[in-house]
């Protein structure tokens, strides 16, 4: 089953009793699983599920090479149902069980210094030329030491409400529970619109203080910086399979509050071409420039070297796909995956530019994991 919280309509839905599983475990069988999907919502089914972010190496041949040989979940994996239905009575089962979900204390999967490392290398690159932005992150990993899978995405759920959330146990690959704040892209009646998000500041108890920090993350030239470097490349991206002239930019750096955060977003919109389909959304769009940096290509081969291991289904993206051609996707970002055995991995990170500082990244990624650390309560 796989519960979305931006269903349609924009309400919560549930996808249960999969007609089929699509998963491509291998990059040869990344667009043939695409393309199936779209054969099957051509046959008048509905399919939902993730895309992980190595995926984006079959997507793109010059990227081939840099697949890793360790991922810990498929590049796709996709069902295929009849349709959508009420999601009322599994979250009400989802909040029921949250009072018993606890986590083990996160622990880091990079020390201090070794994530000053990987800035130095970063910073490098972009003095050279390289690059404008790399998103650079990090894993934790706690064990899930009370509870169900379901009572934890019921438990993150009640301390940070979201626009795309997702709860995914399709039976392949570990559960994945997403609390993105970020669409990646929605298409509706042929018009896709997405929403980069790059610019984080933290929430203050304090009111005046709160509202401080988030006029002082709409003023920051930085996060300016950040943003619009990724507004462009999504229109870049938007524009491959929309019409031409279509492509718009309605709003620029939004501010917008969130439990934990504030985050700064920005809305780019265009008329898509005749026939687009999954795999094409995909091969044009993924994965989301937010959580590359730019240029893409160039930033997903410095990511790899620099971070060194697989993100799996963070970063990659959680959707659903109607036979009409509507859909919404999230990237996914505030990402946890729970493997068998209890073991949870979820993975933050921030966008680096010219004048980022390692102490600042570090402490931004650490403020992006708080929606997790309150579960967090033995050692």
């Amino acid at each position: 089953m796989i519960l979305f919280e931006h269903g349609p309509g924009g309400v919560p839905a549930l996808f249960d009793g999969a007609r089929e599983v699509i998963v491509a475990r291998r990059a040869d069988q990344v667009r043939a699983a695409l393309a199936r999907a779209d054969r099957a919502r051509a046959a008048g089914a509905w399919v939902a599920g993730y895309v992980a972010y190595e995926a984006g190496y079959a997507l793109e041949p010059r990227l081939a090479r840099l697949m890793p040989a360790r991922r810990p979940a498929p590049l796709v994996l996709l069902g295929v149902f009849d349709g959508p239905v009420d999601a009322g009575a599994l979250l009400a089962r989802a909040a029921e069980e949250a009072g018993a979900a606890r986590l083990s204390r996160l622990r880091r999967g990079i020390s201090r210094a070794a994530y000053g490392a990987a800035m130095a290398r970063v910073m490098g690159y972009i003095a050279a030329g390289d690059c404008y932005q790399i998103n650079l992150t990090f894993p934790l990993s706690a064990r899930l030491e009370g509870g169900t899978a379901l009572g934890l995405y019921g438990a993150l759920r009640a301390r940070q409400a979201v626009g795309y959330g997702v709860f995914c146990d399709l039976g392949a690959g570990p559960v994945v529970m997403s609390r993105s704040p970020e669409l990646f892209f929605r298409v509706e009646g042929g018009v896709i619109s997405a929403r980069p998000m790059k610019g984080t500041a933290p929430r203050d108890a304090d009111p005046a203080r709160d509202a401080a920090l988030a006029a002082e993350l709409f003023a920051s030239e930085k996060a300016r910086a950040e943003n619009l470097m990724i507004v462009d490349l999504l229109r870049n991206d938007i524009a491959r399979i929309s019409e031409v002239g279509s492509v718009k930019v309605p709003e620029l750096y939004a501010v917008e509050p969130f439990a934990t955060v504030h985050q700064m977003s920005s809305t780019v919109t265009g008329r898509l071409v005749a026939g687009a389909d999954l795999a094409g959304l995909m091969a044009a769009l993924f994965p989301c420039g937010s959580i590359t940096g730019a240029p893409k290509i160039r930033a997903m081969e410095i990511i790899r070297e620099v971070e060194g291991r697989a993100r799996g289904v963070y970063c990659g993206a959680m959707g659903w796909m109607a036979p009409s051609g509507d859909a919404v996707w999230n990237v996914a970002i505030r990402t946890l995956s729970l493997f068998p055995g209890g073991r949870v991995v979820l993975n933050v990170g921030g966008g680096v530019v010219q004048d980022s500082t390692a102490d600042g990244e570090w402490e931004e990624a650490l403020w992006k994991a708080r929606y997790a650390e309150g579960l967090a309560t033995s050692g």
